[in-house]
């Protein structure tokens, strides 16, 4: 113990007020444990203020703004400027109320906030460093502990967040004027979806990525779509280049240097590049190793379906527990990992955590795909409804994309789905609902959906994958 601390106990302490963090420490509370929430940046962790809500409201604003100058088919004839500054501040009041919330929430549910950094001092101690000049730090004893420090951003060799036209996507989400020339390294969901909003908003947007296409990990025919509708935007992909440095040019902006693994180089100008390469989890503040803990070779904490680690009183959640970083599975992980230290008997079950992409098109997935529903040993049966058959789409002026449900042939269960198109991102939840219900084919197609919604593109996709549709051709 450090000389002038105060000590403090607690029977749960959450470290990281982030999706995972807030959620577990509000459900801890509720379950009738003391409970202490330590966070050293902002409630609602990096999803609430440099993530998820301002990506999307930018998404949402500079879809306004695109929809209301692309809209003369539909006899809509406008030019809508743009003021970044008005739309940063309008961010930022939302992003403002949702932590203030998270706040309020943590408090009314009787959890102690504390601010600062939170460093293993022990097996069953922290010291809370508190931020600022004479504010001292605590030692806090606790009886269960619940890691959910999250990730930060993967920064590249040559490539320094500090540097004026290096951006992270949170410096992205932050800028008060239009870049005119953006490179963005990294075709992932991150890069893609920023590329979206930046063109735009009439950017010139060109991305390098060292793989073959965008959207790694994601079906040929989904990220195809994506693709597709990005040129279209105006958006120019060079693939299989890796970025190697950057430097300032003579007109006042900058170079993007890259290479391909045959050594080939090419250069792009620029008014700032944006690396968004991916994301790694944040374990380098904690000192775990006084707690008799390591991370992986990726800097994950392992846990079991308890969120428990190689410490059975010290559970991790969200980005730091490991793939997939989605801010929904830390809620739900957070809400295992308090209902286990409550002595209640919760566990994880992952099969059916959907996952979205909000460029435009949406993409959202769930389940497995044809080919891992054959890699697991199953028959497929694969439905699929374009969205360009849809009578709701077409009104809508939204018709790239479609729905597509993946189900066991002999049983009917359904198995997984895949979405690319309008508000996939909302849709998916049917296809989440009903292999977490275990429902089949039947069930879904024997739903009577509403008319004319984008939801009968579901039902439809179902019908498809009994050799039952009625408004697109079966398989």
């Amino acid at each position: 113990m450090v000389v002038g601390d105060v000590t403090t106990g607690t029977e749960v302490l959450v470290i990281g007020a982030g999706p995972g963090g807030y959620v577990a420490a509000i459900r801890a509370a509720q379950r009738g444990l003391d409970t202490t929430l330590v966070e050293r940046d902002a409630y609602g962790g990096v999803c609430l203020n440099r993530g998820c809500i301002p990506s999307k409201a930018y998404i949402t604003a500079t879809d306004v703004a695109h929809e209301a100058a692309t809209a003369e088919e539909m006899g809509i004839h406008a030019d809508p400027a743009v003021d970044m500054a008005a739309m940063r501040d309008w961010k930022d009041g939302v992003v403002d109320r949702l932590t203030g919330g998270v706040e309020k929430l943590c408090k009314a549910n009787g959890v102690d906030l504390v601010e600062g950094t939170a460093r293993f001092t022990g097996e069953n101690t922290v010291r809370v460093e508190h931020g600022g000049e004479g504010q001292g730090s605590e030692t806090v004893e606790f009886e269960r502990c619940i890691v959910s420090t999250g990730s930060r951003p993967i920064q590249l060799p040559g490539f320094d967040f500090a540097d004026d036209p290096v951006l992270s996507s949170a410096d992205a989400l932050d800028l008060d004027t239009v870049p005119d020339r953006l490179v963005v390294v990294g075709a992932g969901y991150i890069g893609m979806e920023l590329s979206t909003v930046f063109a735009k908003l009439g950017t010139d947007v060109t991305v390098v990525e060292m793989l073959s296409d965008v959207l790694p990990g994601y079906e040929d025919d989904v990220a195809r779509v994506v693709r597709t509708k990005a040129e279209n935007l105006g958006v120019g992909f060079n693939f299989g280049e890796g970025a190697s440095g950057w430097r300032d040019s003579a007109d006042g902006g900058i170079v993007v240097t890259t290479e391909t693994e045959d050594g080939e180089e090419s250069s792009y100008a620029a008014d700032a590049v944006l690396v968004a390469v991916g994301r790694r989890p944040v374990t380098d503040t904690l000192d775990l190793e006084n707690a008799g803990l390591e991370p992986n070779e990726d800097g994950f904490l392992e846990t079991d379906d308890r969120t428990r680690t190689e410490r059975d009183h010290i559970h991790a959640v969200g980005d730091v527990a490991g793939e997939p970083m989605l801010a929904h599975k830390a809620s739900a992980e957070g809400i295992v990992a308090a209902e286990v230290a409550a002595g209640e008997p919760a566990a994880l079950d992952h099969q059916a955590i959907p996952a979205a992409v909000f460029t435009d098109p949406e993409i959202a997935t769930v389940g497995l795909t044809q080919a891992e529903a054959e890699e697991e040993g199953f028959t497929p049966a694969v439905g699929q409804m374009p969205f360009n058959a849809s009578g709701r789409a077409l009104t809508t002026g939204h018709t790239d994309g479609f729905v597509r449900v993946v189900a066991d042939e002999e049983s009917g269960f359904v198995l997984g789905g895949q979405i690319v198109g309008p508000e996939a991102s909302e849709l998916v939840a049917e296809l989440a609902l009903a292999i977490e219900m275990g429902a089949t084919l039947s069930d879904v197609a024997s739903t009577i959906h509403t008319h004319p919604t984008l939801a009968e593109a579901v039902m439809e996709a179902a019908e498809n994958a009994m050799g039952e549709a009625i408004h697109t051709l079966n398989r």
